[in-house]
């Protein structure tokens, strides 16, 4: 089985699909000749050609809405919002146009869009390149929500939400596009780098949207943790020496409360690690599902571990990032509760 970062496993599911379905394209900002600024898409419009990859206006809100068009006509399209910082003036288009169009028009129209976007902060992107906005896509019915953690996922996810009937916000932490890995201020990674790559299968495969995957068994307390926030949480366990079991949501709408609920039961007790600010970010909603669902269970109380309440601060955005310092400390509290 060949060995790929996420950016040349996401590059793939998009080849995968092209060559497969005459109905995909791919299309966004310096996404066709130049292959997207983080080079995502290299190589596909020389191969697949200038109209199923092609590049268009600095213009988020006329990217969505030409692909809500398409997609209302039967096409597929995959478009790269180049950061998820830009996204805003798309926003429109995306939840008041593609994720009410099945239901505003009674089924006559469908939306199968996806939006693809690279989120969060570590590459020194200052404000407008380093946002992680997903809490602001789980509010709006209509939509489904992923943010994958491994090429494995990224590639599988990818490919189950270009054949998905409906939008799909598909959210790429830059931080893992060419390995995991965390720095210090300086930049220099300090960990995780070492694995840049993992295995991928060649050809087509899905991995379902709206399953978690249980990246660490467990007995100690359950940790909800997406994207880059898995690593962090892996960091976390080993340095604390506590028997966490690490849920990777992958999927944030729709949620996986099964298995979170499973988890939470035999442990009882939750930490929720996410890059995003706190206030009013995805932890509130988690924290919420579990104390209605695992209440009885619990023995301490709930834990979060975010971003600051604060605008994503450049100089020091090595403080701002749940770190492992930081979970662990949180784990700790939540065993001595």
């Amino acid at each position: 089985m060949p060995k790929m970062t996420m950016i040349e496993a996401l590059r793939d599911a998009m080849d995968v699909k092209l060559a497969q379905d005459p109905k995909v394209l791919v299309f966004g900002e310096d996404v066709g000749y130049f292959g997207g600024v983080f080079r995502c898409t290299a190589g596909l419009q020389a191969k697949h050609g200038e109209e199923r990859v092609f590049d268009t206006p600095i213009n988020e809100s006329a990217i969505v809405g030409m692909a809500v068009g398409m997609a209302a006509q039967g096409m597929r399209p995959c478009v790269e919002v180049q950061f998820a910082d830009y996204v805003y003036p798309a926003y429109d288009q995306i939840t008041q146009e593609a994720a009410r169009l099945r239901h505003r028009s009674n089924e006559v129209f469908t939306c199968p869009l996806v939006v693809r976007m690279p989120t969060g902060g570590g590459i020194f992107g200052g404000q407008t390149h380093s946002q992680s906005p997903e809490a602001l896509f789980t509010h709006v019915a209509g939509l489904k929500v992923v943010i994958p953690s491994t090429p494995y996922d990224a590639k599988g996810l990818l490919i189950a939400a270009i054949e998905d009937p409906d939008p799909v916000v598909f959210l790429e932490p830059k931080r893992l596009y060419n390995g995991p890995f965390y720095g210090d201020h300086s930049g220099k990674s300090v960990g995780w780098a070492q694995h840049p790559a993992g295995e991928v299968p060649e050809g087509h495969y899905t991995v379902d949207i709206g399953k978690a995957d249980i990246r660490r068994a467990g007995s100690d307390v359950t940790i909800l943790a997406y994207g880059t926030m898995v690593y962090v949480a892996e960091a976390a366990v080993e340095q604390s020496g506590i028997d966490a079991e690490i849920i990777d949501l992958r999927s944030l709408l729709p949620l996986d409360l099964e298995t979170i609920k499973a988890s939470v039961e035999k442990t009882g007790r939750c930490v929720v690690v996410h890059e995003a600010t706190r206030t009013s970010g995805f932890g509130g909603e988690l924290i919420a599902e579990v104390q209605e669902a695992c209440f009885w269970h619990l023995k301490s109380p709930l834990q979060r571990v975010t971003g600051w309440d604060a605008p994503y601060p450049h100089a020091t955005e090595w403080d701002y990032f749940p770190g492992p310092d930081r979970v662990a400390r949180a784990l700790k509290k939540t065993m001595e509760d």
